[in-house]
């Protein structure tokens, strides 16, 4: 039997056993090309057209303009074209797709200090219709924060995050090996990591398009892995996933990098970054699918610049 797996860390929980099938990985890589042309061409227009002949009205009801000290700010409101679904809201540059379940939508995000945009679009037959807020938040800054959504409705796009241990002698090092594992079925650290789910509806996690959050705001030094674990459905064989990453949101010392990166077979783990923190305005990024492969081992050990994005190997049938 032939299965994806991940460089020696943690070994995920899976939520369902898949069987691969190779031609099936040939296959897919087809038509990910073709629908790939098609989702960039839609997302540059109207990403999830409503079958509506009126142009749609969206009543944002929170958050509420002005200022709050709660470092997660709900999004939620009503539309009168239930056929659009998902919504695009897009919180500080960072696009999601939030359910539209009856001509209603919820979902909380995290903020950073000082000014938040809040921009929310829909659109139908009829036209496009935005409606933005705009919220101030006293918060303290988060240095690290990771979002993970997909494409595609009735899927799991799995996020799992490696973090160093705080106890770690060499973190940078050590994480390869010793770590603390964060996702769906642990979503939180010692050291204070969050992971959050993709609550909407009142379900503990809706599959389809996501979002997957992880936040931490004292985050220990050392590396941290970024993956996705893809499950599918029967008739969805393959997806993007839609990476985000924010280090020190707010402040003047922010960086942000994004990539989308197919998902091609049932159970595969794709990795999508890492992130070398090194203490409060000092960190780095690393996108192994945009990048190039560091050389001079300044920043990035070896473990992290030999480590394969996807991995195949072979098992004995049990």
């Amino acid at each position: 039997m032939i299965i994806f797996t991940s460089p020696p860390f943690l070994p995920l929980i899976s939520r369902q056993p898949r069987a691969p099938d190779m031609l099936k990985i040939f296959l897919f890589i087809g038509l990910f090309l073709l629908n790939t042309i098609g989702f960039s061409q839609r997302s540059a227009t109207k990403p999830f057209l409503g079958s509506g002949t009126s142009r749609p009205t969206i009543n944002l009801e929170r958050p509420h303009s002005g200022w709050t000290v709660d470092q997660m700010t709900e999004v939620s409101g009503t539309i009168s074209d239930p056929t659009i679904d998902p919504l695009v809201v897009s919180v500080n540059g960072d696009r999601y797709f939030v359910r539209n379940f009856g001509g209603q939508f919820k979902r909380k995000f995290p903020v950073i200090p000082g000014k938040n945009s809040i921009l929310v679009q829909a659109s139908n037959r009829g036209g496009t219709t935005e409606v933005g807020k705009t919220l101030y938040a006293e918060v303290p800054p988060t240095p690290i924060f990771v979002v993970l959504s997909s494409d595609m409705e009735g899927i799991y796009t799995d996020l799992h995050i490696y973090e160093p241990l705080p106890q770690s002698k060499d973190p940078f090092e050590d994480t390869k090996e010793k770590n603390h594992h964060i996702f769906w079925a642990a979503p939180g650290s010692p050291s204070g990591g969050k992971f959050y789910l993709n609550h909407q509806r009142g379900s503990f996690d809706e599959p389809g398009y996501g979002p997957y959050l992880y936040t931490h705001r004292s985050p220990p030094k050392g590396i941290y892995r970024i993956d996705a674990n893809y499950w599918p459905s029967g008739d969805k064989p393959h997806a993007v996933a839609n990476m985000s990453i924010t280090i020190f949101g707010g402040t003047p010392f922010e960086q942000k990098r994004s990539a989308k990166t197919p998902l091609m077979m049932g159970g595969e783990t794709v990795t999508l970054g890492f992130i070398r923190y090194d203490g409060y305005h000092n960190s780095h990024i690393y996108i192994p699918s945009l990048d190039s492969k560091p050389v001079d081992g300044k920043i990035w050990p070896r473990w992290v610049v030999d480590a394969p994005v996807r991995i195949l190997e072979k098992k004995e049938s049990i």
